[in-house]
C-alpha cells in the first residue's frame, strides 16, 4: 500500500484500520490501541504508543502519516470564540472555529481548501476550490484544537459542525470517514446528535446520505424563491428548490429528528413578508426547524445585515406560523470568525488571514 503521499491514519475508521492490519498479518487489536492513544490520550507520535509491537509500529511509520495539522495562528474574540488557522503538510491552510455556549463548546471544521460552490454571501466562496481535505486532515483539525485547549486547561470540545470552508458533500468519502471516526465509541465517542453536517444542496450526494452515519443534517436554504436562491447560491441553477426538496425527502431521519434549514437573513433581499409566506409553504412543519443567521458583513461584501427589529419580527412570525425558528447568535465577528466570513490563504510565504 506504499505510495509517495502517505494517507493520514486519522482518516481511517476503526473497522477499516483493523482490516488493514489484519490484511498485513498484524494484530488487528492494535487498531483499538492506536485509537486509544490518539483519541483518548492525544498522543500522535508512534514512539509514545508503548504497548504496540515493533512490527506494527514499523508498518505504521512506513505506510501512514501520523501527524496532525499545525496551528499557525489563533485569535480570541471578545465573546470567547477562538479562530484557528491550521496548516496541512503541503502548507495549504484552512480555518476552524471553537464557539462557546452555555452548555457546550462547538468546533466548526472545514472539509476543503476553499470551495467550489461559490455562494455570493460567503467569504470562502471568493477563494474557489484548491483541493479536498483528507479524512485525517478533517479529524486532525479537531485533534489539533483539542490538544491546544487541553494544554491551556480550557473546556473540552463537545460538538462538531461541518460548516467551515468547503461543501462537505462535495468531499463525500473523506467527510463520511471523518464522521465515523468522530462517533466511534472506542475513539472520540461523540454522540450522533452532537455532530452536524451542513450542505448547500448537492443532490446526488444528498441521495447517498443513507450511507452516512445518522448525524444531524442542516440544509443551507437561504431563500424560498428560486430567483433569489440562484442569486445567492449558483448551485440552485442546477439543483433548484423543487429538486432539492425531492432529494430531502430521501434523507433517513431517526425518530424525533428534524432537518435544520439555515437561512442567512439579508437586508431587503430575503427578509420580506413574501419570503415568510413562501417558507411556510415550502417547509414541512413536523420535520423542520429553521435557524436564522443574520448576515455577517465582511470587507467587499455588497450585502447588509437587517435591523435587530426585522430579525426578531422574522423569527416571531415564522414561529407564529408553525415553523420552529431560532436566531443564531453572532459569534466571533470581530475576528472574522462568524458564519460566512472564513477565508484563509498563504501568499508569497506570508500568511494573509483575511
Amino acid at each position: 500500500m506504499k505510495t509517495d503521499i502517505k494517507p493520514n491514519i486519522y482518516g481511517y475508521p476503526l473497522p477499516l484500520l483493523r482490516q488493514v492490519l489484519e490484511d498485513n498479518k498484524l494484530p488487528k487489536f492494535n487498531a483499538d490501541q492506536i485509537f486509544n492513544w490518539a483519541y483518548r490520550n492525544f498522543k500522535f507520535d508512534p514512539i509514545e504508543w508503548t504497548n504496540i509491537g515493533k512490527k506494527t509500529l514499523a508498518f505504521i511509520e512506513e505506510n501512514f502519516d501520523t501527524s496532525i495539522p499545525k496551528i499557525v495562528w489563533n485569535g480570541l474574540s471578545k465573546d470567547g470564540t477562538r479562530k484557528f488557522l491550521l496548516a496541512m503538510n503541503d502548507s495549504k491552510t484552512v480555518e476552524a472555529v471553537a464557539i462557546p455556549a452555555r452548555d457546550r463548546l462547538t468546533l466548526c471544521i472545514s472539509s476543503q481548501v476553499g470551495c467550489a460552490i461559490g455562494c455570493t454571501f460567503c467569504h470562502t466562496g471568493t477563494m474557489g476550490l484548491t483541493r479536498h481535505l483528507q479524512g485525517g486532515e478533517i479529524v486532525g483539525q479537531y485533534l489539533a484544537v483539542q490538544k491546544f485547549l487541553h494544554e491551556k486547561d480550557e473546556p473540552r470540545l463537545s460538538n462538531i459542525v461541518y460548516m467551515g470552508q468547503g461543501e462537505p458533500l462535495h468531499n463525500f468519502e473523506n467527510v463520511k470517514a471523518s464522521a465515523e471516526v468522530f462517533i466511534e465509541p472506542k475513539g472520540l465517542g461523540l454522540s450522533q446528535r452532537k455532530v452536524t453536517l451542513s450542505t448547500s444542496g448537492l443532490i446526488p450526494a444528498i441521495e447517498r446520505l443513507m450511507e452516512f452515519p445518522p448525524v444531524n443534517i442542516a440544509i443551507s436554504l437561504h431563500a424560498a424563491h428560486d430567483d433569489i436562491r440562484t442569486e445567492l447560491m449558483p448551485i440552485n441553477k442546477r439543483y433548484d428548490l423543487t429538486k432539492l426538496f425531492a432529494a430531502i425527502k430521501t434523507i433517513p431521519l431517526k425518530a424525533h429528528r428534524r432537518i435544520t434549514y439555515e437561512y442567512i437573513l439579508i437586508k431587503d433581499l430575503n427578509d420580506r413578508p413574501e419570503d415568510i409566506d413562501a417558507l411556510v409553504k415550502l417547509l414541512p412543519k413536523k420535520e423542520s426547524k429553521m435557524n436564522i443567521i443574520p448576515f455577517n458583513e465582511y470587507p467587499e461584501s455588497e450585502f447588509k445585515r437587517p435591523s435587530n427589529e426585522t430579525i426578531k419580527w422574522f423569527m416571531d412570525e415564522m414561529n407564529r406560523r408553525g415553523i420552529v425558528t431560532t436566531v443564531r447568535a453572532t459569534k466571533g465577528d470581530d475576528i472574522l470568525a462568524a458564519c460566512g466570513q472564513l477565508k484563509s490563504h498563504s501568499e508569497e510565504g506570508k500568511l494573509n488571514l483575511w
